[in-house]
């Protein structure tokens, strides 16, 4: 498909074109950000999201009340992946399950030299992109700390304070500098194997999220939903010590403290942390919301990542284990699960 007629060029370098593909809710929000704050950027996604913009323009705002509007001939959203030939950037931000297309694509489009940075969950899609892409193009591992929420009519929402990460080469540094102070902004880490294992810990909330059926304020209310996360999150740090990995901070708790903090008593994580962690009734997991549209979720690349770490090691994961059960189901169509509910069939009490 070809550019929406009448939209523009930014203005600012022409030396960093940045194509978003995967352009959902993240690649929306992030691909704005970006083009806001002056770069060039177009974006390949579903063609829902296409009319969306076409009708409405593409408005982002987050949890502090900032808002910024792009007119809809002002964005050039597209539905095939043609335009990856005049891309020196790729923001790849297709779900998980979707890397390996997604590779073949930009294999076979995409420019010589250009630069992936993988913004997915999960660990293992740097490996695939690696291995499809081989060294025609430089693979960069990227975070995303915070979640989107679609709000309809075009409109993006960032609901948690975050800002994004990525390994440090010569295009994320060019892009973060030219970034500057954004809800998007980029910071570069040279450690960002540990931080995608911090942020997996954290990621494992998406999932009872999802199965409860909540906002992620309500959701996070709930001692119960919480001790399922904790527990899930004490799990995996053990299976990261057996393996020898050391997950990064992310965000204000360390790795270690996490399962004492989200399973706190609700007098202590209510009146302490959750008036530190800047979370808007909007916010949401990603995975309620691919559960929501029908859509299969990321459990494997997430809490299955577990699942998979545990059997590599010969050793045991019953809880994270239990989490793709349920959620496998929820895809099926069982429905959302109370509180209570959920720590009987993961916890056995």
């Amino acid at each position: 498909m070809a550019a929406r007629p009448g939209s523009r060029q930014l203005s600012g370098s022409r030396l960093t074109k940045v194509i978003v593909l995967g352009a959902g809710s993240i690649g929306c929000f992030v691909g704005g950000c970006w083009q806001v704050a002056g770069l060039d950027v177009s974006f390949i996604g579903r063609p829902s999201f296409d009319r969306e913009i076409n009708d409405h323009g593409l408005t982002l705002s987050d949890y502090s009340g900032w808002e910024a509007r792009l007119k809809a001939e002002e964005v050039d959203f597209q539905t095939e992946p043609g335009a990856l030939a005049g891309a020196n950037v790729v923001a790849l931000c297709v779900k998980s399950g979707a890397t390996a297309e997604a590779a073949k694509q930009i294999g076979q489009v995409g420019r010589d030299g250009a630069t992936v940075i993988s913004f997915q969950n999960g660990i293992s899609n740097v490996e695939v992109l690696e291995r499809e892409l081989g060294e025609r193009f430089t693979v960069v591992r990227g975070m995303v700390p915070y979640n989107v929420a679609y709000l309809g009519n075009g409109r993006f929402h960032k609901g948690v304070a975050g800002v994004l990460y990525a390994d440090g080469c010569p295009a994320t540094r060019d892009l973060s500098q030219r970034i500057g102070q954004s809800p998007a902004s980029l910071k570069l880490s040279s450690d960002m194997l540990g931080i995608a294992w911090g942020k997996l810990l954290i990621n494992l909330n998406n999932a009872v999220n999802a199965l409860s059926g909540r906002m992620l304020v309500e959701q996070l209310r709930e001692r119960d939903y919480r001790r399922v996360v904790a527990a899930a999150q004490r799990e995996g740090l053990g299976l990261l010590e057996k393996a020898g990995i050391e997950p990064a901070k992310v965000g204000a708790v360390g790795p270690k403290l996490l399962p004492w903090v989200i399973g706190s008593p609700d007098w202590l994580f209510h009146n302490v942390f959750m008036k530190a962690w800047k979370i808007d009734a909007k916010a949401r997991s990603s995975m309620a919301d691919d559960l929501a549209a029908g859509r299969r979720t990321e459990v494997d690349y997430i809490n299955g990542e577990l699942v998979k770490l545990a059997d590599r090691l010969g050793a045991r994961a019953p809880v994270n284990r239990k989490i793709v059960e349920l959620i496998r189901r929820a895809e099926a169509g069982a429905p959302p699960l109370p509180p209570a509910d959920l720590r009987r069939e993961v916890l056995g009490r």
